[in-house]
């Protein structure tokens, strides 16, 4: 756990600009080692982003040290399972909580405070948040560098996929599940 005071709160529009860099740098710094330069590059073009959507449902949290966003996270109860707005081409219908599972949605972690606990205090605010809406099941889309932390927290990985990317390049995820209790 971080020494310095955690706060989560929903995240707000003004908080775009902040997320965009959080997110960029995120993905950079964490994704080395699972992922090569070109892969990152273009996923950070073509897959990941802010879903707006998820700020306009307020289901989008960030975690602040010292007033400074160290991590972003949330959950929805839209279809889409990954990706920022870039990527959405139909509209992001409602899930039923009765048949459908919640989705995990878009955690970044800045590298100066990973493994520090935000990730899972953020997921474990969107699992609250989407049990409270009624969702007993959850699910998502990770990269390969979030599996571990997803793993530890009790999520079961469903199935590999490739997203195409251009060129010929992909870039591999692993879709994971989860019951609530």
């Amino acid at each position: 756990m971080t020494a310095m005071p955690l706060r989560i709160r929903v995240a707000r529009t003004d908080d775009l600009p902040a997320l965009d860099q959080l997110m960029r740098k995120s993905v950079r710094g964490l994704s080395a080692g699972y992922y090569s330069p070109r892969q990152i590059e273009l996923s950070l073009i073509h897959v990941f982003g802010i879903d707006t959507q998820l700020i306009a449902d307020e289901t989008y949290f960030v975690a602040e040290i010292d007033g400074r966003i160290a991590g972003c996270g949330g959950w929805s109860k839209r279809r889409t399972l990954y990706g920022g707005d870039q990527t959405k081409m139909n509209e992001d219908s409602l899930l039923n909580p009765l048949a459908d599972a919640a989705r995990i949605r878009a955690f970044f972690v800045d590298p100066d405070f990973a493994r520090q606990g935000i990730g899972r205090q953020l997921i474990e605010a969107s699992e609250a948040a989407a049990r409270a809406a009624g969702f007993t099941r959850l699910q998502l889309g990770a990269t390969l560098p979030g599996v571990p932390l997803y793993a530890a927290l009790g999520y079961e990985p469903l199935e590999q996929v490739e997203q195409s990317l251009p060129d010929g390049e992909v870039l591999p995820l692993i879709i994971m599940g989860k019951q609530l209790l």
